[in-house]
C-alpha cells in the first residue's frame, strides 16, 4: 500500500515514515504542499496524509482541488488545527478522518487500519465468492484463476473502491491513467466490456447510466 505524507515538520515527518514503513506501507514523504500536489498529479496513492499549514499550498486547498477534480484518494488530516470550525472543513472538504496533534503512532496505525477495510485497500478483495487481487492482476471465480491485464485490474479496482457510485469516463481517466498516457472513452467503454464479460459467470456489476456514466454494484 502507497501513502503519500505531507508533513513540514522535518522530525515528525521522519517519525512518522519510519513508523510507517516498520508497519509495511510503502511511504513518500513531503514538505512542501505544492510538491506533493505535484506527485499525486504524477503517481498513483492509496492514502494521502495532509498536514494543514505547510508551504505554498495548504493541505486544505490540496484537498479541495483533489476532490474538485474527481480525485476520490483517501485522505486522513494530521493537524495542530483542533478547534471545531477546522475539523467541519477538513470533513465538508472530503476528508475520511482528522487526526489532531499531538497524537500516538499506534492510533494513527489504527485509523489507517479502518481506512482499509472501509475502502477495501487490502491486497485481496472478495465479493459475491469472487476474490479479486489487485497487484497480481488476477481474479479467482470458483477454482478458475483469470489473468487479467494490468489496466483492466486498475479500472475494476477503481470501481469497487466506489461501489455504487456513478464514474463518468472522464473520472477513470483522471484516476488511472497518467497524463501522457490518456485513452479514449471507446477504449474505456471496451475495457467496461470486457469487465462485464469476465464477471458475468456471477453476475452483472455494472449498470451503463446514460449519458452520465457506470455504477458498480455490490449488494
Amino acid at each position: 500500500m502507497k501513502i503519500l505524507l505531507l508533513e513540514d515538520d522535518v522530525i515528525l515527518q521522519e517519525i512518522i515514515e519510519e513508523f510507517l514503513v516498520e508497519k509495511g506501507y510503502g511511504v513518500e514523504s513531503f514538505y512542501d504542499g505544492e510538491k506533493a500536489l505535484d506527485a499525486i498529479g504524477e503517481g498513483r496513492y492509496d492514502l494521502l496524509l495532509l498536514d494543514v499549514n505547510v508551504p505554498n499550498i495548504d493541505g486544505f486547498e490540496i484537498l479541495a482541488y483533489l476532490r474538485d477534480i474527481g480525485n476520490t484518494t483517501p485522505t486522513i488530516y494530521i493537524t495542530s488545527l483542533a478547534g471545531v470550525e477546522d475539523l467541519k472543513k477538513g470533513f465538508s472538504l472530503g476528508a475520511d478522518d482528522y487526526l489532531k496533534k499531538p497524537f500516538e503512532l499506534e492510533e494513527l496505525d489504527a485509523r489507517i487500519t479502518h481506512i482499509i477495510k472501509l475502502y477495501r485497500l487490502q491486497d485481496e478483495i472478495e465479493f459475491d465468492g469472487i476474490k479479486f487481487i489487485p497487484k497480481a492482476h488476477q481474479v479467482i471465480i470458483g477454482d478458475e484463476i483469470i489473468e487479467m491485464r494490468q489496466k483492466e485490474a486498475q479500472v475494476l479496482e477503481y470501481f469497487i473502491r466506489n461501489s455504487g457510485k456513478i464514474i463518468s469516463c472522464d473520472e477513470i481517466i483522471e484516476n488511472v491513467w497518467d497524463e501522457e498516457h490518456i485513452p479514449t472513452h471507446a477504449t474505456i467503454r471496451t475495457y467496461i466490456k470486457n469487465l462485464r464479460k469476465l464477471l458475468s459467470r456471477s453476475k452483472e456489476y455494472f449498470d451503463n447510466i446514460k449519458g452520465e456514466g457506470y455504477r458498480f454494484n455490490i449488494v
